[in-house]
């Protein structure tokens, strides 16, 4: 039973959500239903306002019409008894039987007549009571006997059965004095049917008409939202296309009204949106185009420069130590301008999607090591630890070798730069779907706002940091489009003084779609505090690692 009410309970659950959110989704359908509902709460007031102050009059002048006549029936009795001359009992009762009868012809509506003795009375003649139907003799309840008896006239309602259904009625009841017996009391039953069937057709009438204007508000509201909504939406799904690219929709213009003004003042902004985005797609053009001419033609006058600074640099040790100085300063200078070439044309290249992928099936811890053994002279003049976590298995997966190990190239050397001497951490590991690697550092950190700035082309968290390596401010932005360009992720995080992680996840095959990865980017600081660190490589000056005792914060992510 109890699974079978957790089944129906669920299956009207999501019916219910289902409903709500088809609710929310339509403007349409909450003006419709809020409309309707106010509408529908209204008229119910209205109904119940109007049928009880109707039932109320009409109750009213039928019981005053019943009163009255009730009191001019009693008189027209009483004088009746006045002037009989009745006197055994066999007359009285005749007498009795008479007046019922007259009274209850001569009434209106097909009321009944009722002469009861009054309580109380013991007299030598026996008279017993009338009635022109005695199946409602038991309607007369006893405190409306009592009430009569005090004197004066008194009514109480009633209900009757007739036909198997109950039937409104009011009962009137008076004493009268009849000779020889003394006093009884005379009752008239009058129904109030009539009434009722008056009152239920105009009830009827009133929900009729309520039916007809909620039918009317609903179709009026309908109309009017519809009016209003299908611009809307048309603008909607103009805007959605436009979103998508295709900046040649425009909305229909038709009329002169307010809709049609808001369709004439989209279709502008669409045009101006157009027109700017066509301009800024040219200017685009123009700088990758320049950037692109620039770096070509600057690589004649490099090589020459190039050419006779390796002459100068070759005989720098003949030279005086400030012109042996500027030779090797000038033979650095020129090893990170043909970097930044490269990595110009290469940043042109990924902007004119002219980048192609040369992917083939790779074992992706020979990447890693050949990446690592290339840093480990930088690591050694920084005085930094290299470890290395590998699977014992094969991880296999379709890459680019080239772009790959340019990735964690650059992941490797912007960690031991900004590691301050503290050990830098490469782990790999894969699943059925995804390999990834995570470079850890333990240095200086980031925060979470430059986290998400770190992939930025040019961008530096902090530019008075001297750097070592002589980078060119466009690694990680070329390695975040490489990543892309394998389908995969590069994310970072960090915090200040607890060091960065950055995780490069890329798919095993291509055409996987990354819904995971393999490791976590936020490190796991109580393992990190628990296991010692696996040096693979030495470092001049080892240091403690350092002491992390708070918790850590959430993740920042860079996809």
């Amino acid at each position: 039973m109890t699974s079978v009410w957790r089944l129906v309970r669920a299956r009207w659950g999501r019916r219910l959500r289902s409903a709500l959110r088809w609710w929310r989704g339509s403007l349409q359908v909450r003006v419709l239903t809020s409309t309707l509902t106010i509408g529908l709460v209204a008229l119910a007031l209205v109904f119940a306002y109007v049928g009880q102050r109707t039932a109320d009059g009409l109750f009213r002048a039928r019981l005053q019409q019943v009163l009255e006549e009730s009191a001019r029936s009693t008189q027209q009795a009483q004088n009746t008894f006045d002037s009989a001359t009745a006197t055994t009992g066999a007359e009285v009762q005749q007498l009795l039987s008479d007046v019922t009868s007259a009274q209850h012809n001569a009434g209106s509506g097909g009321r009944e007549v009722f002469l009861l003795r009054a309580p109380g009375q013991a007299v030598s003649v026996q008279a017993g009571a009338t009635a022109t139907n005695a199946a409602y003799v038991d309607l007369i309840s006893a405190d409306l006997k009592t009430a009569t008896s005090s004197g004066g006239q008194h009514w109480q309602s009633v209900a009757l059965r007739a036909g198997g259904r109950l039937e409104p009625a009011v009962v009137v009841g008076q004493q009268v004095t009849v000779p020889v017996v003394g006093t009884y009391q005379l009752f008239f039953l009058y129904p109030l049917q009539a009434e009722q069937d008056r009152l239920d057709f105009l009830l009827r009438t009133l929900a009729l008409g309520a039916g007809a204007l909620v039918l009317l508000l609903g179709s009026t509201t309908w109309l009017v939202t519809r009016q209003t909504v299908l611009p809307v939406r048309r603008a909607a799904q103009v805007a959605e296309r436009l979103a998508n690219g295709q900046l040649t929709e425009r909305m229909s213009v038709q009329g002169e009204d307010e809709m049609a003004t808001l369709a004439q003042s989209f279709n502008e902004m669409a045009e101006s949106l157009q027109d700017q985005i066509r301009r800024l797609e040219e200017l685009s053009t123009l700088q990758r185009r320049f950037v692109s001419d620039v770096s070509h033609e600057l690589r004649t006058p490099l090589t020459t420069v190039r050419m006779a600074g390796e002459v100068i640099h070759a005989a720098r040790h003949d030279f005086e130590p400030s012109v042996k100085r500027s030779a090797e300063l000038l033979s650095t200078q020129l090893d990170r301008f043909e970097d930044l070439l490269a990595d110009l044309l290469e940043i042109s290249r990924f902007d004119a999607g002219a980048a192609v992928l040369d992917a083939e099936s790779r074992d992706v811890r020979d990447v890693v090591v050949r990446t690592v053994d290339a840093s480990v002279p930088l690591a050694e003049r920084k005085g930094t630890w290299i470890s290395v976590v590998l699977p014992e298995q094969r991880v296999v997966a379709d890459i680019d070798p080239r772009r790959v190990e340019r990735i964690l190239r650059n992941l490797v050397v912007n960690a031991i730069e900004h590691a301050d001497g503290t050990p830098v951490e490469v782990t790999v590991a894969a699943d059925q779907h995804a390999v990834a690697v995570t470079v850890r550092d333990k240095g200086v950190g980031m925060t979470a706002g430059e986290a998400q700035h770190v992939f930025d082309r040019f961008w530096r968290a902090d530019p008075a940091r001297a750097r070592t390596t002589g980078g060119t401010g466009l690694g990680l932005a070329i390695s975040l489009e490489d990543a892309r360009l394998h389908g995969g992720w590069l994310e970072a995080w960090g915090r200040p003084g607890r060091g960065a992680s950055f995780r490069l996840t890329l798919p095993r095959r291509a055409g996987i779609r990354l819904q995971s990865s393999p490791l976590e980017l936020v490190p796991d600081e109580t393992q990190e505090q628990a296991a010692p660190v696996a040096a693979t490589r030495p470092r001049s000056d080892p240091a403690a690692l350092p002491d992390w005792s708070d918790a850590d914060q959430p993740a920042q992510e860079v996809r």
